[in-house]
């Protein structure tokens, strides 16, 4: 669980571009891909501490991999009274 706000703006920041990346086609494999590019960013910058980096590959990695977060709801039937 992230407790520093900084690591929480950044999951925000990725998982909502997850759901961008999902909602135009791209799926799991590239958005791995940009996950490991954005913490190799974070990395690289030295913005946050290490140990910080790594809870927030796990934390992200776990939203990126439950498919619940990525279902599109569907529509209920209309019941037909004819």
């Amino acid at each position: 669980m992230l407790q520093d706000t900084q690591t929480i703006r950044y999951y925000q920041r990725l998982t909502d571009a997850f759901v961008e990346l999902w909602n135009r086609g791209y799926r799991t494999d590239d958005m791995r891909m940009y996950l490991d590019g954005y913490l190799a960013a974070l990395r690289h910058g030295n913005i946050i501490e290490p140990f910080l980096i790594h809870r927030l590959e796990e934390e992200a990695s776990r939203y990126l991999y439950d498919g619940s977060n990525f279902a599109v709801p569907q529509p209920q039937p209309l019941p037909d009274y004819y």
